[in-house]
């Protein structure tokens, strides 16, 4: 097994995330089966009961692991599927250790940070990075591993200890370090001391880097190079320039054009080992698809307008997946993304006793809501904002406005059908009035009410779409499959008690569960693009292959969708089209309109 370990230095929220996804793509294109790992510090056992306002989204994998962001970055570059063993915290490796020791696994012994953490921690990377991730089944000849927040930080140390260790235990040519660093610019020059400063205070731990990669807003001068080089003590070749790119897609091209794979492959011994005939095809077809794709987006003049009405306006990582798919979907559609973000309690109607927005912030939303393209509803918690979403998903019905509703967007459009149309006005949710009169969305049933971390309805699931839905332009986006597979995180769902009367109305829930009881997606049958659905297929869009209820929405926004239709109808399904190697090289020319 090959480990390339990529860390960080200076500050963080550096980009060590795409620089680790881009460097595993690269060595996906000659042939390698890659995987990765993500090791944050925190004490939390998941990132699943963190604020989005702190940490960024929590992303979902198929086995219901509640994890980092990044391994979505992970998921999306390397067309991989991971589990929530993918992402190692402080909490998870505490919790091992110590339900171990009450075992008396130790026998007896002192247990201690060294060796029994650090331990813990290189047999856990050990194994993980041994689990297949993707089609072919087999065990991955890389592992890319990430550690989060910078090196030199105190709730670090024992990982950087153990991933010194690791560097040992793999043996020569069998581990390679890139460091991503700093490099501002102060007063038009561009400073290495911070670069500097940051590989003193990693080689001080233990660790070597191979790589340095510098994060600046322009192409590192020749100077500097040079100087990084000589006072890190590595080839100025091995100093890798990650300048600000749009969009970031392009930063595996640039890595490329810098020598990246070579470098990697003169670490790694990677002539040593023996790639198939087949996955080497597959590697140079998806990295001509990513080209295509990437530089194809030079030559985009015409916009597509999207408001995205959520909560969390000023903290757009918390809506990561869902702007990564409207971006993945866009390119394929040839568009330009043009995203507007909304406060939902921006839309709510003004009284005296407003504090949340003043008059301008009112009207502002109002006309960005009224200009899109196309309006999309999110996943989010809590009451604040719901009112002005309903209002935006009133104006999106009665306007024919292509309209996305994610999650509590689902419930958000049912509750506003059962209030406009079907004349239930005190229609609510108990997530946003617990003595709501009229509950058309309620608490499930098998959730706990006391627990909140991996409580909620996780995971991939089938969704199965119901007879007599021909109609449907989702189903037909499809394939016209009957089944299809994405992923959940929700404690709420519509509740059973109004399905009829919503149905006789004309909100067709033309999806449901296994047991028919659940209503996972709803769709309006007068309507250009009026779809919600219960699920996340956000986190199963792909660059090579997006999330088809995001295709169709931006496509209906740009006046596309029948002939994006007819182009994808031999989609499969959301989960089995972009789970592996075939994915990306069947699906390699995307959308070409």
């Amino acid at each position: 097994m090959k480990y390339v370990l990529v860390s960080g230095g200076v500050i963080s929220g550096i980009g060590k995330g795409v620089i680790a996804s881009s460097t595993g793509l690269l060595l996906k294109t000659t042939g390698l089966r890659v995987t990765s790992i993500k090791v944050d510090p925190y004490l939390n056992i998941d990132a699943g009961t963190m604020s989005p306002t702190e940490h960024g989204e929590v992303f979902v994998l198929d086995d219901g692991g509640e994890v980092d962001l990044d391994l979505g970055n992970y998921e999306r570059y390397l067309n991989i599927t991971l589990k929530r063993e993918n992402n190692i915290t402080t909490g998870k490796i505490y919790q091992k250790v110590l339900e171990g020791e009450r075992r008396g696994d130790y026998l007896g012994r002192t247990v201690q940070v060294i060796p029994h953490i650090t331990d813990a921690i290189q047999d856990w990377i050990q194994r993980v990075a041994r689990v297949p991730v993707d089609d072919t089944n087999e065990t991955p000849d890389v592992c890319i591993i990430e550690l989060g927040g910078t090196v030199g930080d105190m709730e670090n140390s024992h990982f950087v200890e153990a991933l010194r260790q690791l560097r040992r235990r793999a043996g020569k040519d069998n581990f390679m370090q890139v460091h991503v660093s700093l490099v501002p610019i102060v007063n038009g020059e561009q400073k290495t001391k911070p670069t500097q400063q940051a590989v003193r205070d990693v080689r001080s731990a233990g660790l070597s880097p191979d790589l340095i990669a510098c994060r600046c807003d322009f192409p590192l001068e020749k100077e500097a190079i040079e100087k990084i080089a000589l006072f890190c003590q590595v080839e100025p070749n091995q100093v890798l320039a990650v300048h600000n790119v749009s969009p970031t897609y392009r930063v595996p091209l640039l890595l490329e054009s810098q020598n990246l794979i070579p470098l990697l492959s003169e670490g790694l011994n990677l002539p040593a080992l023996t790639i198939p005939p087949k996955l080497l095809t597959q590697g140079k077809q998806i990295l001509h698809a990513w080209k295509n794709l990437i530089n194809a987006q030079d030559r985009l003049y015409e916009e597509v307008t999207i408001a995205l009405v959520g909560k969390y306006k000023n903290h757009k990582e918390s809506y990561l997946s869902v702007i990564k798919s409207l971006e993945h979907a866009s390119m394929h559609c040839n568009r330009k993304l043009n995203l507007i973000y909304i406060d939902g309690a921006h839309l709510e109607p003004l009284s005296p006793e407003t504090k949340s927005h003043t008059p301008a912030d009112h009207h502002k939303a109002w006309h960005a809501l009224c200009t899109a393209s196309g309006v999309l509803i999110p996943g989010g918690f809590g009451a604040r904002g719901t009112e002005g979403m309903i209002a935006a998903a009133k104006w999106a019905r009665e306007n024919h406005k292509p309209f996305l509703g994610i999650c509590l967007g689902l419930q958000i459009a049912v509750i506003e059908y059962a209030r406009n149309v079907c004349g239930i006005a005190s229609a609510s949710s108990i997530e946003l009035f617990e003595r709501c009169p009229d509950p058309v969305v309620v608490f499930m049933p098998e959730i706990s009410k006391e627990h909140m971390g991996g409580t909620m309805r996780l995971g991939i699931r089938a969704t199965h779409f119901q007879p007599g839905t021909s109609w449907s332009k989702l189903r037909r986006l499809y394939g016209d499959v009957e089944v299809i597979h994405e992923r959940h995180r929700h404690r709420y769902e519509v509740n059973p008690s109004y399905i009829e009367r919503l149905t006789k109305a004309g909100c067709h829930f033309i999806g449901k569960d296994d047991s028919g009881e659940r209503m996972e997606v709803l769709e309006l049958k007068d309507h250009p693009y009026f779809v919600a659905v219960q699920f996340h297929p956000e986190y199963l869009s792909r660059v090579l292959e997006p999330s088809v209820p995001y295709l169709g929405f931006i496509a209906t926004a740009a006046g596309l969708l029948e002939e994006v239709s007819l182009k994808k109808g031999g989609m499969v399904n959301g989960h089995a089209a972009t789970n592996g190697v075939n994915g990306i090289a069947d699906g390699m020319d995307g959308i070409r309109i």
